[in-house]
């Protein structure tokens, strides 16, 4: 290390081509630039860890990149090429008796851009499916643990003296859900609110996802509503199958693998957005509260779909609704090892037929 705390790197130039480091030492800004009198003391720094790296420069076209261990990220030798190609552009310019920074300004113009997007922008509006995503997996988790804590310190069977095991099931789903989207809500709308505060040290850069259509928003809550009271009856319906809070992983394992599927599917499927495969997913429960969004914030979607694959939705949620309460009330007083779902749903049809 130099004196400033620096990294030091090295430079044997066997060839004469630098006559000086300050070109180098221009590239390499955050970096100390040292010469080396010979190859083999160069190397022997290196090795000691004296330094960071060293190269010994052949020729114009030709170095060897010397360092003692090389990580992933390590792109002193990329940087040392873009000095040598500009070295090597000057000599040329110096040969021909060319302006260097005059061809350097020609070739590398500076463009003024600016997008204006008269559709839909998908990277704008793909974040909110993200906020879902996260959502469902954070909070249906919770929603999970806490119906099996109950089970675990035996408090369900004090709660179910007292009121009906449907009524429960539904108040803890419920009750989670709200507190989720009230959680993330206020987190929005503080990231928002010192976003806007800041805006102008900011420079306007994420105006952008700030302008996102009225409609869009509107479907984003509904199906995004939709979509965490669906996976949320789901993941208390499972929370009761297992009496330790340590079996939780093992139980809602599928659901989640279910849900991480639902969102690569979509993400790739976002380059074929009005596809066939992405319309049959905006009807699946399951996947609607992502593909449907996704749609209509993104392509092409005639109101009627979206009303249709809501009403579906809906539907849905009532479904496993029911279905995870009656299987609430049958696992709450079931101990020991874990139920399946399968078992589960084939007690469920045998309880039906008596």
């Amino acid at each position: 290390k130099a004196d400033n705390n620096k990294d030091v790197i090295l430079i044997y130039d066997e060839s004469g081509v630098f006559e000086d480091v300050e070109l180098i030492q221009a590239a390499f800004d955050d970096m100390k630039i040292e010469k080396e009198s010979s190859e083999s003391a160069l190397k022997d720094r290196v090795s000691k860890e004296e330094v960071k790296a060293g190269f010994v420069v052949h020729s114009l076209t030709d170095y060897e990149y010397i360092v003692y261990n090389k990580s992933m990220t390590d792109s002193i030798d990329i940087q040392f090429n873009q000095v040598l190609i500009a070295l090597n552009q000057m000599v040329y310019c110096s040969t021909h008796n060319l302006d260097y920074e005059e061809i350097i300004t020609a070739f590398n113009p500076q463009i003024n851009n600016e997008t204006v997007v008269l559709g839909k922008d998908m990277g704008n509006n793909y974040i909110l499916i993200i906020v879902i995503f996260m959502i469902i997996i954070f909070y249906g988790v919770m929603v999970a643990t806490s119906v099996t804590q109950e089970k675990s310190n035996r408090t369900i069977e004090v709660l179910v003296t007292s009121a009906d095991t449907k009524t429960l099931f539904f108040g803890k789903v419920l009750a989670g859900t709200i507190a989720a989207l009230c959680q993330a809500g206020i987190l929005m709308l503080a990231v928002v609110g010192a976003y806007k505060f800041n805006q102008s040290a900011w420079g306007g850069m994420l105006d952008m996802l700030l302008d996102i259509p009225a409609n869009v928003l509107v479907t984003y809550a509904l199906f995004g509503l939709g979509g965490v009271l669906f996976y949320t009856f789901i993941y208390g319906a499972f929370g009761a199958l297992v009496s330790k809070t340590e079996d939780i992983n093992k139980s809602v394992g599928s659901i989640q693998l279910v849900i991480m599927i639902v969102y690569f599917i979509t993400l790739f499927m976002l380059m074929d957005i009005d596809g066939i495969a992405m319309k049959v997913l905006s009807y699946l429960p399951f996947s609607s509260y992502s593909a449907m969004f996704a749609r209509v914030a993104m392509g092409n979607v005639a109101v009627w779909e979206v009303v249709v694959s809501f009403i579906i939705l809906v539907a849905s949620i009532i479904g496993v609704g029911m279905i995870g309460s009656s299987i609430y009330r049958m696992g709450t007083l079931r101990y020991g090892n874990p139920i399946k779902i399968t078992t589960a749903i084939k007690s469920l049809r045998k309880q039906k037929n008596k």
